[in-house]
């Protein structure tokens, strides 16, 4: 068993002249070696210690990816501290207080982007004793020092004190917390996961159990790199081959920053990508709309070309199987003509996406491994250092999460933790070394959490015959009929959304109540197209009735002599809906920093239009509340 330091030192002695980190500096991408890489970690670590840190003490880290972040965690980690990783998304406001108050962080490191936040909350986060920035500024505050001034303090920690340096190495252990990772808020306040560094390095060997990376690979790391996702999966997991990772160069928003990923994609030329629904949805969105700018005969081949690739891959382990075979020269045509000029425009080398984060919808990986960039879908969480299960290029089935890792013992329980039987779902429970440690100074959730070892998920789930984990959805959100019966609103919610054009947000509801209700944020560009296309001889008010009608159209698909009607139990299906007047977003808290709908918030908010839906108005799509809501998005 070993540290996230020893570790490390492994690679740096195994990979010395690899590169490990890459970044743009000066308009052109910088390789940074696993031996230069170390060499700065042991002076910031110097630099630390010559400020005080003392082994358990927690650091704070809110940052873009990039070299300091990396450099920073490992140095934290080398003086036996904590990193509390934060994420760029939080605001200066309750969310970000309580974190830095809650962790008792003594220090912060961060960028220059993120330090105005810092600024505005100083005076509500009293134990920070220092703020230490990554980027020049013009003119540094109370408590602030550049990084630049602690690798000079460490450079001459080092000429005197490089034993109590060497000493403080000595004193971690494997079992110490390497990080406080906060949930995003989807409870009334987040909580403190604990991970240890053999957390983490028994994570990173159990994502090795059916995949392998060559040491020359490249990822581009665009989620945020406090994401449980990506640290593991890429920042560790590559650098347990001697691989390199690559930063996205930071924009001033996030809109300017997924800019750059573009053209950085195209530099760096990555062999994986990690990826989440909401980043696919927009690499699908794209590639549909280079094809259509094309013309019509190249976006008509593209169709075909699709349905037949779909058709030939089938669920993935059964790709070109039985009289399909004999198909493959079509698809190499099809391949050649079409898909390797979109392959093109990710830089050439990539061989795979890595889903996780969030549940891939089929039609999406169908759509990816189609144009030959497979997205493998895999199944995590904070609370597991996150990995838990995963598909790869040998072993995977679409519509999965993948087989369990190894070394990882599952199963599905009932609600009295009752195991079932391969086929039953139920919660999602696991044991093995990637389990946390606990919640920071929460063990009421921790015993609810955690017990005799096993990690019980709160996600709903099962296995097939051949070992596969399908995950349905929140088993602790389920929806509850009049009857009692419990069902999962997920999957239900995807379908909407990625069948019904006009609609861009969809939450249900059900507590136990006469039927199902559905709350509607619409997809404001669409319905404002429909709406344009519309005769100008109608009236506003007409245009509105229209439109309207055209969005119960598409959500009638699901119903009975619709084309989907077969998707889902009839009686899942929302018997009424709403417009709401807003969407769900993270500035309104409904939506948390991974994308994933606040239930609970969207429940609280929109209680009057909840129980409106149970009125017999309420049930009357084409109403005078929806027509007042739907106006609003089309001013």
């Amino acid at each position: 068993m070993i540290s996230i330091i020893d570790y490390f030192e492994d690679k740096v002695k195994r990979y010395p002249n690899n590169p490990l980190l890459w970044e743009k500096q000066q308009g052109k991408y910088q390789p940074t070696t696993y031996r230069a890489v170390n060499e700065q970690v042991i002076t910031l670590a110097a630099g630390l210690l010559y400020l005080g840190i003392q082994k358990g003490d927690r650091i704070a880290l809110l940052s873009e990816g990039r070299n300091d972040w990396l450099i920073s965690e490992l140095a934290i980690l080398r003086c036996g501290a904590i990193n509390v990783p934060l994420s760029t998304k939080l605001e200066a406001d309750q969310d970000l207080i309580f974190r830095l108050n809650h962790s008792e962080s003594r220090m912060i490191m961060v960028s220059g982007f993120q330090l105005p936040k810092i600024r505005q909350i100083i005076q509500e986060i009293p134990l920070i004793e220092k703020i230490i920035v990554f980027d020049e500024t013009d003119s540094l505050e109370e408590k602030e020092v550049l990084l630049q001034e602690i690798y000079q303090r460490g450079t001459q920690f080092l000429e005197t004190n490089s034993k109590s340096v060497e000493d403080r190495r000595k004193e971690i252990h494997y079992n110490d917390v390497a990080n406080i990772s906060y949930t995003s808020g989807t409870t009334a306040q987040p909580k403190g996961i604990m991970l240890s560094h053999r957390n983490y390095t028994a994570n990173v060997e159990q994502a090795f159990s059916y995949i392998d990376i060559p040491s020359h690979y490249r990822t581009l790391a665009v989620l945020p790199w406090d994401h449980a996702f990506a640290h593991t999966a890429a920042l560790y997991a590559f650098m347990y081959r001697g691989a390199s990772i690559a930063s996205v160069q930071a924009g001033k928003t996030q809109l300017e920053t997924l800019k750059n990923f573009a053209q950085n994609i195209r530099e760096i030329k990555p062999h994986v990508l990690m990826s989440v629904p909401a980043i696919a949805k927009n690499f699908r969105k794209n590639i549909e709309k280079g094809v259509m700018a094309k013309g019509k005969v190249i976006y008509t081949l593209f169709r075909v070309a699709m349905k037949y690739a779909v058709w030939y891959n089938g669920t993935g382990n059964n790709r070109g199987k039985g009289l399909k075979k004999l198909t493959y020269p079509l698809y190499y045509l099809f391949d050649n003509l079409i898909f390797k000029t979109i392959r093109a425009n990710f830089g050439g080398n990539l061989q795979f996406f890595i889903g996780g984060g969030a549940l891939l919808d089929i039609e999406l990986q169908k759509f990816f491994y189609a144009i030959g960039i497979p997205m493998y879908q895999g199944y995590g969480l904070s609370e597991a250092s996150p990995i838990i299960s995963a598909n790869t290029p040998a072993h995977h089935k679409m519509g999965s999460s993948g087989r369990t890792v190894n070394n990882l013992d599952i199963k599905i329980c009932d609600e009295s933790g009752k195991a079932l039987p391969p086929g039953q779902s139920g919660e999602i429970v696991i044991k093995g070394e990637n389990v946390m440690l606990g919640y920071w100074k929460n063990e009421e959730a921790t015993k609810e959490t955690i017990k005799n070892g096993w990690l019980y998920t709160g996600d709903l789930g099962y296995l097939d015959k051949d070992g596969y984990l399908y995950v349905l959805g929140r088993f602790k959100s389920l929806l509850i009929s009049s009857d009692g019966e419990k069902y999962s609103p997920e999957g239900i919610e995807e379908a909407v959304i990625d069948h019904c054009e006009l609609i861009d947000q969809c939450v249900l509801h059900n507590n136990q109540n006469p039927y199902t209700i559905g709350l509607i944020v619409p997809n404001a560009e669409k319905v404002v197209q429909y709406f344009k296309s519309l005769s100008n001889h109608l009236t506003k008010e007409q245009k509105l009735e229209k439109t309207l009608l055209a969005i119960q159209e598409e959500l009638s698909q699901f119903k009975k002599g619709g084309k989907l009607e077969n998707l889902f139990p009839q009686r899942w299906l929302p018997a009424a809906s709403i417009i709401l007047p807003e969407p769900f977003t993270e500035a309104n808290k409904m939506i948390n920093s991974t994308m994933k709908v606040v239930r609970r918030k969207v429940e609280e908010y929109y209680k009057a239009e909840i129980d409106y839906l149970y009125t017999p108005q309420g049930r009357e799509f084409v109403s005078e509340k929806n027509k007042e809501n739907l106006a609003k998005y089309l001013n």
